[in-house]
């Protein structure tokens, strides 16, 4: 499967090239774009296929100024590279406790309850993070490329295929600049990952350049709730890796999608978990306790949830006329 799903991979320059695979005396890889010339090297297996200058040596000064677009994007790859607890990326949510499973679970869900059958789809999923939804489509069907802008990511996306038996192909790339050829995938898929950018429009705008059928978008959402809970201190203004947290307003993500020729439903919702389950997610995890967490979840969600913190979107293709 991995073999055709490769054939998707293109140069992210060029766009729609054919990459083609080259052994060196030292006896690794790289893959070379058919039309530009340009080289990608593959590391333990995987391809990096980062657009030209984004090695650390090109933006180090922009790093260690604290600003400009490339070394806001190098920042986040390292941080995801080396500032997190690998084993539990590994993991999670399998081995989690109960509650904060179903959370998860009933996230994803909701991800896909709107796209076609994911049953034998071919799925991009940008922003991969160490595998968490690769698992989950992998799951219901879907043939999954798991693309991150962070190699450690992506070593530990591929860690998270071999332990627990799942296919699907690991490749580093940048979602704003996809290494998958226009239209040749079935759905674009993400899952808070474009609040990490600058400007989420330019990722959305590949997802849409990719899928030739339907869009999947998770992500933080703009709302009042939101703004208080920062203010208490509760929810995050500016994430660990660096990065303020773009939280998306669906207008804006509807309006984007649409001129792709896309028709989008945006949905809100109410949902709060910290990445790391703590003493909380324990408590609401006891066998007498489980019931009523997700009863009170879900009551809360019916009341308030059009107001919510939470945004998914999916959108789907329109038909040529």
């Amino acid at each position: 499967m991995q073999r055709d799903l490769f054939d998707l991979l293109t140069c992210p320059v060029c766009l729609d090239s054919t990459l083609i695979g080259v052994d060196q005396d030292s006896g690794e890889s790289e893959l070379v774009c058919s039309r530009c010339r340009a080289s990608y090297p593959v590391r333990n297996g995987i391809p990096i296929l980062l657009p030209p200058g984004f090695d650390a040596a090109d933006v180090h000064d922009e790093i260690d100024h604290g600003h400009g677009h490339a070394g806001h994007k190098h920042q986040q790859a390292s941080y995801f590279d080396r500032g997190v607890a690998e084993e539990f990326e590994i993991s999670r949510p399998n081995g989690a406790p109960e509650a904060y499973r179903w959370l998860l679970a009933e996230k994803f869900r909701r991800s896909i309850a709107g796209l076609p059958s994911l049953r034998g789809a071919t799925v991009i999923d940008a922003c991969c993070g160490s595998g968490m939804d690769a698992e989950m489509l992998a799951g219901a069907g879907a043939r999954v490329i798991a693309i991150d802008i962070s190699e450690g990511c992506a070593m530990r996306a591929r860690a998270r295929a071999r332990r627990f038996g799942l296919e699907y192909l690991v490749v580093v790339g940048d979602v704003e600049h996809l290494p998958i050829a226009t239209a040749s995938a079935d759905v674009s898929y993400v899952h808070d990952g474009l609040h990490h950018l600058t400007d989420p429009a330019s990722g959305l705008r590949e997802l849409a350049r990719v899928a030739r059928r339907a869009i999947s978008i998770n992500e933080p959402a703009e709302a009042l709730g939101t703004a208080v809970a920062v203010r208490l201190g509760v929810a995050l203004e500016r994430e660990d890796a660096g990065n303020r947290v773009a939280r998306l307003r669906p207008e804006t993500v509807a309006r984007e999608l649409a001129r792709a020729g896309f028709d989008a439903r945006a949905e809100r919702y109410l949902m709060y978990y910290k990445h790391e389950p703590g003493a909380v997610m324990q408590f609401a995890s006891r066998p007498l306790v489980r019931g009523l967490y997700r009863g009170a979840v879900t009551a809360a969600d019916r009341a308030i949830g059009r107001w919510g913190n939470k945004l998914q979107v999916t959108a789907i293709r329109r038909r040529a006329a």
